[in-house]
């Protein structure tokens, strides 16, 4: 199933140089668009969202280089493109690819910001999706790896708040 789905979303790489290019953007700098708007918002009003700043990165971090890093210790994945015929738009190390460590970042700080500021948290819940969907488009996941990153991501962006927020509901009494 897996492999099929992979199919169904890699298929139209290579064929418009604009989706390739819209592709490639999303994959690899949509991003850092994110972690500007993050920036922006303590731009905007530091005291006000520096406590959503900070837990959205201590979020994505732990996804990313503690529970992604975690899995991958126990659960060794190839990418699609090591033993498959794949539209391959980015080049990558031949490195395990589940769960997917961008999706889980990404879906980390979404998750914080999407509990802080629901408007804005949709926007980058959707920007994570796109960046995520958008590797295997390119070749370099497969559509497990992102949905299992999605859940680290949201588990870690989900579990900061709510300690975070014990810890502050825990001061006030």
């Amino acid at each position: 199933m897996d492999y099929l789905i992979f199919q169904k979303i890699n298929q139209f790489a290579g064929k418009w140089a604009s989706l390739d290019k819209s592709g490639v953007f999303f994959a690899e700098n949509l991003g850092y668009v994110l972690l500007l708007l993050l920036l922006l918002f303590l731009v905007k009003d530091l005291k006000k969202y520096w406590p959503m700043a900070f837990q959205a990165l201590l979020a994505a971090i732990l996804a990313r280089f503690g529970i992604t890093e975690l899995i991958r210790f126990f659960w060794e994945r190839q990418r699609p493109f090591v033993e498959n015929k794949v539209n391959l738009l980015l080049s990558h190390d031949i490195t395990g690819s589940f769960p997917s460590g961008h999706a889980a970042f990404f879906f980390g700080l979404s998750a914080v910001v999407y509990f802080y500021n629901k408007k804005a948290g949709v926007f980058f819940l959707f920007a994570s999706f796109l960046i995520s969907i958008s590797r295997v488009f390119a070749g370099v996941h497969w559509p497990s790896d992102i949905l299992m990153g999605a859940v680290v991501g949201v588990f870690s962006g989900w579990l900061i708040f709510a300690i975070y927020r014990a810890k502050r509901d825990g001061q006030r009494r």
